[in-house]
């Protein structure tokens, strides 16, 4: 790649993308701009058919560079292990292109991106999961304007699985921008589940099914302590805001939802996020939860406290592989786990709220530094991970060491197995997310029984059989984010100083003493409004009158 200096200022955004991509004619046939390739070779000077013919391999060497998420995985180097190895030996060999993975941290990618692209560093592929922050990296100008017939060339695999997905949203003011991973149906294919220690729920005289409301989780943590059990998991709050959905009002008032929901920045400003902030600040103030909660700002230190037997409760994406179990029983040989009821998080009279996720996954662009044979390097090797076998090997490994296959024909992974080709805590999705979120067969029903194999370690199918229980509970309550049909310059304006604002202020509230609550709360909101969120509601406001949004 090249390491030309990146341009700071950010242009103006306007949010069409996907909302009126497939009404504005943005089709295979549109105009392009130049691609930033050293050649000049830019999309739209090639006639259908006439792309480069790379099926042999590149004649001089390319350098690809590819994102993936680090974890923080024991014993795991997202950039050097048996499947980056292979990769390079299976596709990059083949086609003369070096293949580089470049760690991006997952608690803090934002910062991550930003630093590789202000240095120069940062890999072909920029992708993030919400298309807020999509649309600001485009806003950056980091992103190259693309050909979808360019993509159909190199990648007719993936093109025919995610067209219909890219041109419906995958165009930004008129430019083809954005290429997506497939998700299907997480209602179905999620595996983010929350655990509680049902000994310590046992101990105190209730039941796991007893908890159904948040009154309810409460008193069975005060019995906790009051036993001098333990205290309920807890971690800082920043970069992602859902944290308020247990606390709205039911049913959801569309033009209020579009008005405060947003993932990059607080409604800091809510009865919702009140109640939110009250309970938090009751918790805390009558020992319920992690005393240093406010340290607790990765997985890795949640999952500590879990394991060592000081906090009761922990969330996680579960799979066959994981060793939280394990590891809880070596320091706690009793140690028994049960899935959170949804309704633990929410008031009595309320509903468990929750966003419900987009029809892709990944939101990818390609660099604006990228050149037009890195460009074609990533759209060989979408094509070449789209083939069944090599995302069956990636998402399974060697078959007869991994895994074996059942009646069905499903893999059926091997817990115990440690050998060469030993997957990542998370059965290497952080390499095949590029395509999709989850495996996928032949029926729903296949899919399902070969995903619950994935996630479900040897003695635990109840808490898999819990979690998919409760997720098809709550789905009538899941809602998706609002999509602006115009540009909210003021949200990628003050989203970065609001969310470090927010860690200030929310923690101010719930450590002070309780009876200045409501003083340090009023004051906070007017300091939060005053420095930008007011600005952000008046701007969604005006777009909401106006009827741009959905």
């Amino acid at each position: 790649m090249g390491k030309r200096k990146i341009m700071s200022m950010f242009m103006t955004l306007l949010f069409i993308a996907a909302l009126i991509a497939g009404c504005t004619g943005n089709s295979t046939n549109s105009s392009k701009e130049s691609s930033p390739s050293d050649e000049g070779t830019s999309p739209n000077q090639n006639a259908a058919g006439s792309y480069p013919d790379y099926s042999q391999g590149f004649s001089e060497k390319v350098t690809m560079e590819i994102p993936v998420y680090e974890r923080a995985f024991e014993g795991w180097n997202v950039t050097d292990n048996y499947y980056t190895r292979w990769i390079q030996k299976e596709f990059g060999d083949k086609y003369n292109i070096e293949v580089k993975f470049t760690p991006i941290a997952r608690t803090n990618e934002v910062t991550t991106y930003q630093q590789l692209l202000a240095a120069g560093k940062a890999p072909d592929i920029i992708f993030h999961y919400d298309m807020p922050q999509a649309l600001a990296y485009y806003g950056e100008g980091v992103m190259q304007e693309l050909d979808w017939k360019e993509i159909e060339h190199y990648a007719p695999t993936y093109w025919s699985n995610m067209s219909e997905t890219i041109q419906q949203y995958g165009v930004v003011d008129g430019k083809n921008t954005f290429f997506f991973g497939k998700r299907p149906d997480l209602n179905n294919y999620g595996n983010f589940v929350n655990i509680i220690r049902k000994d310590w729920v046992e101990k105190v005289g209730m039941k796991v099914e007893d908890l159904t409301s948040l009154e309810k989780y409460n008193e069975m943590l005060m019995k906790w302590k009051e036993a001098g059990i333990g205290v309920a998991g807890a971690g800082l709050t920043r970069n992602v805001f859902n944290y308020s959905y247990g606390f709205r009002d039911w049913p959801t008032d569309p033009k209020v939802h579009a008005l405060y929901a947003d993932l990059s920045v607080a409604d800091f400003t809510t009865t919702a996020t009140e109640g939110w902030l009250r309970n938090l600040s009751y918790q805390y103030h009558n020992g319920l939860i992690d005393k240093e909660f406010y340290l607790r700002d990765d997985d890795n230190k949640l999952k500590a406290e879990f394991v060592a037997g000081n906090t009761g409760t922990y969330g996680l994406y579960i799979t066959n592989n994981t060793d939280v179990f394990e590891a809880t029983l070596k320091n706690n040989p009793g140690a028994e786990f049960a899935v959170i009821p949804p309704g633990t998080g929410v008031p009595e009279g309320n509903v468990p709220q929750g966003r419900a996720d987009w029809t892709f996954g990944l939101i990818m662009g390609i660099n604006h530094e990228s050149t037009a044979e890195e460009r074609a390097a990533v759209w060989m090797y979408l094509e070449w991970m789209s083939q069944p076998e090599n995302l069956m090997f990636l998402q399974n490994g060697v078959e007869g060491e991994n895994y074996t296959l059942d009646s069905d024909g499903l893999p059926v992974k091997d817990p115990d197995f440690k050998g060469e080709s030993v997957l990542s805590q998370n059965n290497n999705k952080d390499y095949w997310a590029l395509i999709t979120e989850a495996p996928t067969f032949e029926t729903p029903e296949l899919t399902l029984k070969a995903n619950k194999n994935n996630w479900t370690p040897a003695g635990y199918e109840q808490i898999v059989e819990d979690m998919i229980k409760y997720r098809q509970e709550i789905k009538p309550y899941q809602i998706q984010d609002p999509l602006f049909t115009v540009v909210l310059e003021k949200v990628n304006e003050y989203k970065a100083d609001l969310n470090n604002l927010f860690q200030e202020l929310y923690l101010d509230i719930v450590l002070a003493p309780e009876d200045q609550f409501d003083a340090k709360y009023e004051a906070a909101k007017q300091k939060f409004l005053d420095a930008g969120y007011q600005e952000i509601l008046d701007e969604k406001q005006k777009a909401i009158d106006a009827g741009q949004f959905r």
